[in-house]
């Protein structure tokens, strides 16, 4: 990704201007996927999965992605995973929540690029305090200071905001230091065959206090084997994610 903010002139834009892709040279879709609430019984959120519209994979869609049209994909996907939420139904699912993933590159002015989520939220019916915006850990994310205002202002307009990927980047727990978010995603190579492993046992242990201390939600994703979550619920992580519940389903709402 690139590490410079600001670097073109970029123009606010409203919901309908970002639900014409053609405004992009490439089109997407979404699959979605569930982080359950293993105490409830229920998905606690559901991802949306950027997907290309021929079966491409998240990989080769953001590999479109370039400084030319970072701004106008990342506002469109937005709108994009409302607009398929709302058609899935997912705001009758109790306390559900819709996650989305963010270019934190992408937005210049916090307040600004808010617009288009705001609106097509308004649009499509689906309550703006049931949207959950996550950034990866590992996001080349030079501009601390930018970050934390973004997820202040989207704080302040009722959003639910999400460290994904945690362990896996440069920043660990200095980013924490910064700013707390809702919800705090462990990388899926601190989850692999924790149950076995002392290591990771230690480490997702002491992330859980922290978490716990703060008020954090803690999410662990990519959750394989029945040994893995059992391990994770005896230690108290009650929102997991991963193939152990359920694969990422196009246009679609898995184990809903």
């Amino acid at each position: 990704m690139n590490t410079t903010f600001f670097a073109q002139p970029f123009e606010p834009v409203g919901c309908n201007v970002c639900r014409d892709k053609s405004q992009l040279p490439f089109d997407f879709t979404m699959a979605f996927q569930p982080i359950m609430d293993l105490v409830e019984e229920r998905p606690f959120a559901y991802e949306a999965l950027v997907r290309g519209v021929n079966g491409e994979s998240a990989a080769t869609v953001l590999g479109w992605v370039d400084d030319s049209n970072r701004y106008r994909f990342d506002q469109a996907y937005r709108v994009k995973a409302i607009e398929l939420a709302a058609r899935l139904h997912l705001a009758a699912l109790p306390g559900c929540r819709l996650s989305i993933n963010f270019l934190p590159n992408a937005v210049y002015r916090a307040e600004t690029c808010i617009r288009a989520t705001m609106e097509a939220a308004h649009n499509f019916s689906f309550p703006h305090d049931r949207i959950m915006f996550e950034v990866t850990e590992g996001e080349q994310v030079t501009n601390g200071a930018h970050l934390k205002a973004i997820f202040n202002e989207y704080r302040r307009q009722g959003l639910i905001t999400a460290i994904d990927d945690f362990g896996a980047g440069y920043a660990g727990l200095n980013m924490l230091v910064q700013f707390q978010p809702h919800v705090i995603k462990l990388d899926m190579e601190l989850i692999r065959n924790i149950h076995q492993d002392p290591v990771r046992q230690a480490i997702v242990c002491g992330i859980a206090l922290v978490c716990d201390k703060l008020q954090i939600d803690l999410v662990a994703e990519g959750v394989e084997t029945v040994q893995e979550s059992q391990y994770l619920s005896s230690v108290g992580v009650r929102y997991q994610q991963g193939y152990w519940f359920a694969r990422p389903a196009w246009e679609a709402l898995p184990l809903s």
